[in-house]
């Protein structure tokens, strides 16, 4: 058992440095070459290039291990026959049956965006930009939300079996409605919100829950209809966090409007 882990271990570690090696020699190149200066920090570098490369080798072991397994398996847990209900005609498909499914999809949405590395240092960095008028746990809130009324929906539609584009087109009208009607200093915070949610932790528990979904119901294609969750977990941020920012200026308004009444 542990050398097979070892021998796992090891063929990511070699496939790490393969696809991280590219990054590396364009920085060289552009640091040594171009720019003509010594890495400043070498030794920092090196040491913090070899974390990142035994980090993300064992970030991928732990996909494959773990959370994609986790995934499926719930996916089909939650849409066995004693969950789901029994009843109707034979391969007959009620999509009110699967309340459980949209609800864990919800669930595992927002939990997954909240713990999201690549939001966190969006959202910090916007609070430090905005002096404080974009609070960083807000901006995350909002964002987790979106993400989980996206992959809830997105499971609808693997029940339901309806195509993806008629989603994907009514989800972008509302942005672009939104996007008209919001302020300009928080349009492209939303859009590069709803861009992180589709990173490390996002994206492995989502894609795992759509395939397991769509293999586990009975005239679902796991190629046709298992993929399209990290689409809605990309545009229903994007609506949320701009339907939040109307939302507050609205707010704003009624509240300085009642107050210049009362003076």
């Amino acid at each position: 058992m542990n050398g097979g882990f070892f021998d796992i271990l090891w063929d990511t570690l070699l496939s790490t440095v393969l696809d991280v090696a590219p990054i590396v020699v364009v920085l060289a190149f552009f640091q040594l070459v171009v720019l003509r200066r010594r890495l400043p920090h070498a030794r920092r570098m090196v040491v913090g290039f070899i974390f990142v490369l035994a980090g993300l080798a064992l970030f991928l072991i732990g996909l494959e291990e773990a959370l994609f397994p986790i995934g499926e398996t719930m996916a089909r847990q939650l849409t066995a026959p004693d969950m789901v209900g029994a009843g109707g005609v034979e391969g007959e498909i009620h999509w009110q049956n699967y309340m459980l499914v949209y609800a864990f999809a919800a669930a595992i949405g927002f939990a997954t965006t909240i713990a999201e590395p690549s939001l966190m240092a969006i959202a910090v960095k916007a609070e430090e930009v905005s002096g404080g008028a974009v609070k960083s746990w807000g901006l995350r809130v909002a964002v987790a939300v979106g993400v989980a009324l996206g992959v809830s929906i997105g499971c609808f539609r693997i029940v339901t079996g309806t195509p993806l584009p008629w989603y994907i087109i009514a989800a972008y009208a509302i942005v672009i409605i939104q996007t008209f009607r919001s302020s300009k200093t928080i349009i492209p915070l939303a859009y590069d919100s709803g861009g992180v949610t589709t990173s490390t932790v996002t994206v492995p528990v989502v894609a795992a829950l759509g395939l397991g979904l769509a293999a586990s119901i009975p005239g679902r294609s796991p190629l046709i209809d298992g993929f399209g969750l990290i689409a809605f977990a990309s545009v229903f941020p994007i609506m949320t966090v701009l339907g939040y920012s109307i939302a507050s200026s609205q707010i704003s308004r009624l509240r300085q409007a009642g107050g210049s009444r009362r003076v």
